[in-house]
C-alpha cells in the first residue's frame, strides 16, 4: 500500500544516446517517450519492460526540442539545422521537413488540436505552421533577441513566448498582436509555458529563478529560486498543484504550488539537467541531462485528498514557513531559500528492472558527413587495422550498400530498406560499429577525391534554399498583410454603399411628403 505521498523514486533510466539529452516528451498514451539529443538524433522509447527503442537520423547538427502531437500519432522535432521534422513513431520511420527559419530553431510545440505548429528560433522570431498543409501561415516578430521557447495555450487562443531579450510575450493567434510583455526577468528567459487549464503562465531563467504569472490580472503570483544555477526547463503537473524543474545544478526539483514551497530535491543526473517533463496522467515524470541519460520517475502526486497530503507532510518533513502567495509580489525570494529543509533523494542510477533496450536505427545520416566524421572521431589501431585487406572492405561495403537505399522522402536522408531481412535493413549499435571501424581500414584517397567540391556545390545549395525559404516567407507575410487590408477596404467600401442608398431613401422620403398647407 502506499503511502499517502511516496517519495519519487527512480523508476528506470534510459541510455542510448552518444551526447547531451536536450528534450524528452510523454506519448499521451503513456507508452512512449521521445527523446532528442546533441547527437542529432530523435529516440522513442518504449515503456515496456522489455520494448525496442527506435533512433530516427536526419537532422545535421544538435536536436533542441521534441514533442508528440495529441494523438500521439507524430512527432515534432526542431534542430539547430533550421529546420523542423515530423515523424512517425513507428518502424516506418516516415519523415517530412520544414525549412522553418533562417537560424537554429530552439523549440517546437504542437496546439492541441494538433492542426498546428509553433516554432521559435535565434532568427528572433516565432512561427505558426499548418500540419496537414505543411506550410507556413504567419510569423510573430516582436523580440529583439533569440527565441528560446514558444508554447499553445490549451484552447489554442493565444501563444507564449520568450528569450534572451528578457521578455515573455503574450501573442492573440487570431490577430497576431502581442497582448502584454512581461519583462520582470533579471536574465535570459530559457523556457516557458501554460499550465493545464491555460490561466497561467510559467517562466524560467537563465538567473535560477522561476516566475508564475496569472494571465487574468497580468501580474506576477509566485517567484521561486531555488536552484544555485540556471532552470532549463519545467513541467506543470496535470492538476496544477505540483511543478518540477530541471537545472545545470545537476538536480532536479519538486514545488508544491499550493503551498508555495519547494518538497522534493533529486539527484542522480551526472551533469546538467537540460529537461523535465510530466506524462499526461502524471504519475510518471522523465529528465534527461548532460549525462547522456533519461532518467524516469514514479510518485503518486494528486492520489489522494490534498488536506491528507498536508498532513503527512507535516508528520514527515521539517516544518517550512506558512504558506505567502500573498507577499511575494513583485519579485521576492521565498522565505525557505536559504534553508534546506525540502526531502533530499539521492538514488542510486541503477536499472534493476531491465537491460538496456534493443535499438531500432530507421535512417542514416548522409554518407560522406558520416564517413569523414568517424574518421575524425576515432583513430583505428594497429592490431585492428592489420586485420582487414581492402577487398575485405569493398565486400563488406558492397554488402551494406544493398541494405540502404535512399527513400523517396521529402527530407533527402537515407533510409534503411525494409526489403531486406529485419536483422540486414536496421542495424544495431554493434553493427554500426563494426561498419565505422571498416571503413577506418580503407585509404582515405576513395573519400578525398571529390570530397571538397561536393561539400562546395551543397553548401552554396543550402543558402540558396535558405535564401528562398526566407523570400518565400516574406512574401506570403506579404499576402496575408494583403489580403486582410483587401477585407478591409471591402468592408469600407460595402458601408459607404448602405451609407448612399439609406441617405438617397431618406431624400426620396422627404420629396415625397406633401407640403403642409398655410392656415
Amino acid at each position: 500500500m502506499a503511502s499517502v505521498l511516496e517519495d519519487p523514486a527512480l523508476e528506470r533510466h534510459f541510455k542510448g544516446h552518444k551526447n547531451a539529452v536536450t528534450c524528452v516528451h510523454f506519448n499521451p498514451n503513456s507508452k512512449q517517450l521521445a527523446s532528442g539529443s546533441a547527437d542529432k538524433t530523435v529516440m522513442i522509447w518504449n515503456l515496456a519492460p522489455k520494448g525496442r527503442a527506435l533512433r530516427f537520423f536526419g537532422h545535421q547538427d544538435a536536436v533542441t526540442g521534441v514533442q508528440f502531437s495529441p494523438s500521439g500519432k507524430r512527432v515534432a522535432s526542431s534542430s539547430k539545422d533550421r529546420t523542423v521534422r515530423l515523424w512517425a513513431p513507428s518502424m516506418k520511420g516516415e519523415c517530412a521537413v520544414f525549412r522553418a527559419h533562417t537560424a537554429a530553431v530552439r523549440s517546437v510545440a504542437f496546439s492541441a488540436d494538433g492542426l498546428r505548429l509553433v516554432t521559435a528560433s535565434d532568427d528572433k522570431s516565432v512561427k505558426v505552421w499548418s500540419v496537414d498543409r505543411q506550410s507556413f501561415i504567419y510569423s510573430l516578430n516582436q523580440h529583439t533577441n533569440w527565441v528560446r521557447c514558444a508554447r499553445f495555450s490549451p484552447d489554442g487562443r493565444l501563444i507564449v513566448s520568450c528569450g534572451d531579450d528578457r521578455t515573455v510575450r503574450l501573442w492573440d493567434t487570431s490577430t497576431k498582436h502581442c497582448l502584454n510583455c512581461f519583462s520582470d526577468c533579471s536574465g535570459s528567459s530559457t523556457f516557458v509555458d501554460f499550465n493545464s487549464n491555460g490561466t497561467c503562465i510559467g517562466s524560467s531563467g537563465a538567473d535560477s529563478s522561476l516566475n508564475i504569472w496569472d494571465i487574468r490580472t497580468n501580474k506576477l503570483i509566485q517567484h521561486y529560486k531555488v536552484h544555485s544555477e540556471g532552470i532549463n526547463s519545467f513541467s506543470f503537473h496535470p492538476s496544477n498543484n505540483f511543478l518540477i524543474t530541471g537545472s545545470s545544478d545537476h538536480t532536479v526539483k519538486v514545488l508544491d504550488l499550493l503551498e508555495g514551497r519547494l518538497i522534493y530535491t533529486l539527484h542522480g543526473h551526472k551533469g546538467a539537467v537540460t529537461s523535465v517533463a510530466f506524462s499526461q496522467a502524471g504519475d510518471l515524470f522523465a529528465s534527461g541531462g548532460g549525462d547522456r541519460q533519461i532518467l524516469l520517475w514514479r510518485t503518486n502526486f494528486d492520489s489522494k485528498s490534498y488536506q491528507d497530503v498536508l498532513q503527512k507532510h507535516g508528520r514527515r518533513a521539517t516544518p517550512d514557513p506558512p504558506p505567502h502567495l500573498s507577499d511575494i509580489y513583485p519579485r521576492s525570494p521565498h522565505l525557505h531559500h536559504p534553508q534546506d529543509s525540502a526531502v533530499q533523494i539521492r538514488p542510486a542510477v541503477a536499472d534493476t528492472r531491465s537491460a538496456d533496450p534493443q535499438v531500432v536505427e530507421l535512417g542514416q545520416p548522409t554518407h560522406n558527413n558520416t564517413v569523414m566524421n568517424s574518421l575524425t572521431r576515432w583513430k583505428p589501431t594497429h592490431t585492428s587495422s592489420s586485420t582487414y585487406q581492402s577487398s575485405d572492405f569493398q565486400a563488406r561495403h558492397v554488402d551494406t550498400s544493398r541494405v540502404e537505399t535512399q527513400k523517396g522522402d521529402k527530407s533527402g536522408s537515407w533510409v534503411s530498406s525494409a526489403a531486406g531481412n529485419q536483422t540486414g535493413a536496421f542495424s544495431t549499435g554493434k553493427g554500426r560499429r563494426e561498419e565505422e571501424e571498416t571503413v577506418l581500414t580503407h585509404p582515405l584517397e576513395v573519400f578525398s577525391s571529390h570530397a571538397s567540391s561536393l561539400d562546395s556545390t551543397l553548401q552554396h545549395i543550402v543558402r540558396q534554399l535558405d535564401i528562398l525559404t526566407q523570400t518565400v516567407s516574406v512574401l506570403e507575410e506579404r499576402l496575408t498583410l494583403t489580403e486582410d487590408r483587401m477585407k478591409e477596404c471591402l468592408l469600407h467600401q460595402s458601408q459607404i454603399l448602405q451609407n448612399l442608398r439609406a441617405s438617397r431613401e431618406q431624400q426620396r422620403s422627404e420629396s415625397d411628403t406633401p407640403p403642409h398647407p398655410f392656415t
